[in-house]
């Protein structure tokens, strides 16, 4: 790109004196990753939804949400898959090119799809992808066998999210959607899993489906912020699937979920309505 200043000229400073300047400019409060971490046993928990498109983007952001996950949940809840398996990186960066669009305070995270992080090579290229879409940090599912890739993204200065717990990824080889954390051995995998992603560098862990006692072991285990999704309430943030939240799914609604509306049930009444209008005359 060609320009007006002349090679080694300093553009940054002129740049700054001219932002600054200009009167009605003012600084968007955006919520970081850092500010993330430090909510850390605070009493302000951290809230945190699914989106998948602009409108909801748009919506949630200026509801006040701190952290919008464009999670592969999409295949379900978007895409009408069975499960999460069948998710493509493009699907993921497709989805989190819409959802940035609609932002502007709330952390944006974005979820690695089903093998698109065998090794760390292709975590970190994946995780590439998903920033250049608009995502501020990533996630992916697993602790101590995803080390070397959860190192290889926060060495290249990508923020990240840990998810242990329940991996929805590995549901057909775990036969469903369990609990975990019911057995003593169950446990102590949960804790070394969680202290593997926080010494790979994240600066939030994920807990999904963990017994409720264990979670809040882990929770004071960790020096970052545990979010859980269906794993009792002494996590320091929650985490829904937004369709779950506002009835947008009703052809799975999980336990550890009670809706604050029935969209689903709205949309049948308008479009009922509608029909009904048109037909009348």
């Amino acid at each position: 790109m060609r320009s007006g200043f002349a090679p080694g000229s300093n553009i940054g400073k002129y740049v700054g004196k001219l932002v600054l300047n200009i009167p009605s400019c003012r600084m968007i409060n955006r919520v970081t990753s850092e500010a993330i971490r430090n909510r850390k046993n605070s009493r302000d928990r951290i809230t945190a939804l699914t989106a998948y498109d602009y409108p909801t983007a748009k919506i949630l952001d200026e509801s006040g949400i701190d952290l919008i996950l464009v999670g592969d949940s999409l295949g379900m809840t978007v895409l009408g898959y069975p499960d999460t398996t069948h998710v493509t990186l493009e699907d993921m960066v497709y989805h989190t090119r819409a959802v940035a669009r609609g932002i502007s305070t709330t952390l944006l995270a974005a979820d690695l799809p089903f093998q698109s992080y065998g090794s760390a090579d292709q975590a970190v290229a994946s995780a590439r992808r998903l920033v250049a879409a608009g995502a501020n940090a990533v996630k992916l599912e697993g602790g101590q066998r995803c080390y070397q890739q959860i190192r290889a993204i926060t060495d290249d200065g990508i923020p990240f999210i840990g998810h242990i717990g329940m991996l929805p990824q590995h549901v057909l080889e775990e036969g469903g959607y369990k609990i975990k954390g019911r057995t003593a051995q169950e446990r102590e995998f949960l804790r070394q899993e969680a202290l593997a992603v926080q010494e790979g560098g994240a600066f939030a862990l994920v807990l999904e489906l963990v017994e409720s006692s264990v979670a809040a072991e882990i929770t004071q285990l960790v020096s970052i912020p545990t979010i859980g999704i269906g794993s009792g309430a002494h996590c320091d943030g929650q985490i829904l699937v937004f369709h779950d939240l506002v009835g947008y799914f009703p052809w799975l609604k999980p336990k550890h979920v009670k809706p604050e509306a029935d969209v689903s049930a709205a949309i049948r009444d308008a479009v009922r309505a509608f029909i009904q209008r048109v037909r009348a005359g």
